[in-house]
């Protein structure tokens, strides 16, 4: 049986049109590096959504709740956990000049053994990755707009091998059978498979991001108004040098 602890989410697709301002430009080139760094990206990304308790965690809340476990010089966005048929709407405060990066629409897939009916054996990254590609290899209907403007570029991603960090009431509960049923713990080995892109920090004041992404398992239709706030620059005084 397949490992039940394999989860869609449908999320974000942006790409650069030409008439696109400059602080809109996609922000990595095509080299092997940054691949590199998206493969990192998607696996923090993950490491990030599935360790937030459920009543705050914004896969599945409706609140603004995007800044709740964001550290470091990228944030990261999120759609609305295993997709629905709604269109969502959706209020976030970002810091200026801070780059964005998420998914079009993604599928985790974790070794959970004895857990969420999967077997009691250990899946290997091979086996995982089987698992995940053909649900990923359906996605279509990838369009996002920011400011009203066409966003094109995205590229699939999988990622590094990583480990997730599980709290108690977690995400994955409600799709395993209610409270309890994912016990907390490390889980590895976890890996991910999607369509991601890095916005460049947007200037300061409100912007508007709509989104749609479909596959087999899910449907996706977000439009999110992004307050980007100013932020205090630290300045070195002379006599620091």
């Amino acid at each position: 049986m397949k490992n039940r602890l394999m989860c869609c989410l449908g999320l974000l697709g942006m790409g650069l049109g030409l008439a696109i301002p400059a602080n809109l430009a996609f922000a990595e080139p095509e080299g092997s590096e940054h691949r590199d760094s998206f493969a990192e990206l998607s696996a923090e990304w993950w490491q990030w959504a599935v360790s937030i308790p459920s009543p705050l965690d914004p896969l599945v809340t409706e609140g603004n709740n995007c800044m709740v476990g964001q550290h470091g010089d990228v944030w990261f966005l999120s759609g609305i956990f295993a997709g629905g048929p709604e269109p969502v709407a959706r209020t976030c405060s970002v810091p200026e000049g801070v780059p964005l990066f998420f998914p079009l629409i993604n599928n985790v897939n974790i070794n959970t053994p004895n857990v969420c009916e999967q077997k009691s054996n250990d899946l290997s990254v091979r086996e995982l990755r089987a698992q995940v590609a053909p649900v990923m290899d359906t996605a279509t209907n990838l369009s996002v707009e920011v400011d009203g403007k066409p966003f094109e570029h995205f590229r699939r991603v999988r990622s590094k091998v990583f480990y997730v960090a599980i709290p108690e009431d977690n995400i994955f509960n409600a799709f395993c059978g209610g409270a309890g049923s994912v016990p907390p713990g490390i889980y590895s080995p976890a890996i991910d498979d999607g369509f991601y892109a890095l916005l460049q920090g947007l200037r300061a004041g409100t912007h508007t991001l709509h989104f749609h992404a479909e596959n087999m398992n899910s449907t996706q239709d977000v439009t999110f108004t992004l307050h980007v706030v100013r932020v205090a620059r630290s300045v070195r005084h002379p006599s620091e040098h």
